[in-house]
């Protein structure tokens, strides 16, 4: 009984350690993950208490950048050592058009962009890039209401605005009962590519709640 337990317990430590990999090489991933958040779920979970300029009324954000995340079939790097200058303050304003703020621009390029092998201009460059590719569906823009709904109506329109993409190229995420984000698959030329098996958990709920842009 303890020679199961403990081949169990190396087993999920293995894969833990597979799963997170501070400190890899930078360059060395397999593809991305381009992550949109539904601004106001993040405004309503955390956002509405930091007093976020991304949630002032006349803000008008709907789906933003959450990052562009080097990704391995299995598992992700993270906090990569990397020759490369860290972004200007500059670079971090000129972001807050699709990334809400400034600080999420940094925080994103710190953890993930570090580990793409780019210099900052470039991996922003690609992340503004990646982030123009994807149509965001025009119908959520014009709810005026909150609505609950299951997370595949996200995921089909989605697939319904981007011909290119297939079920198992994005996911829906949800958090507290609300829809999150989308995460959609890409290649390292930013071409749609089926997700890994880490990335595909679609989120189940039946009714998940919506809120409308402020």
């Amino acid at each position: 009984m303890k020679v199961r337990i403990m081949r169990v317990f190396f087993v999920l430590l293995l894969w833990a350690s597979a799963a997170l990999a501070d400190g890899e090489k930078a360059g060395k991933f397999d593809y991305y993950v381009l992550a949109l958040s539904w601004s106001p779920t993040w405004c309503a979970l955390e956002g509405d208490a930091r007093n976020s300029p991304q949630c002032d009324e006349t803000a008008d954000y709907g789906w933003v950048l959450h990052g562009l995340w080097p990704q391995y079939h299995r598992g992700w790097p993270a906090n990569c050592p990397t020759a490369e200058r860290p972004p200007t303050r500059t670079m971090t304003e000129a972001m807050t058009d699709i990334m809400g703020s400034s600080g999420l621009a940094w925080y994103q390029w710190k953890k993930h962009g570090s580990c793409s092998g780019l210099s900052a201009p470039d991996y922003y460059a690609l992340s503004r890039e990646a982030y123009a590719r994807v149509k965001r569906p025009d119908v959520f823009r014009k709810l005026k209401d909150p609505v609950k709904l299951p997370a595949s109506v996200v995921e089909q329109a989605f697939l319904k605005a981007n011909p290119g993409l297939a079920p198992d190229m994005l996911t829906i995420t949800c958090r507290s009962g609300r829809i999150q984000e989308a995460r959609l698959c890409l290649s390292k030329s930013l071409d749609p590519v089926p997700c890994g098996r880490d990335v595909v958990k679609d989120c189940q709920m039946k009714n998940a709640l919506f809120a409308p842009i402020k």
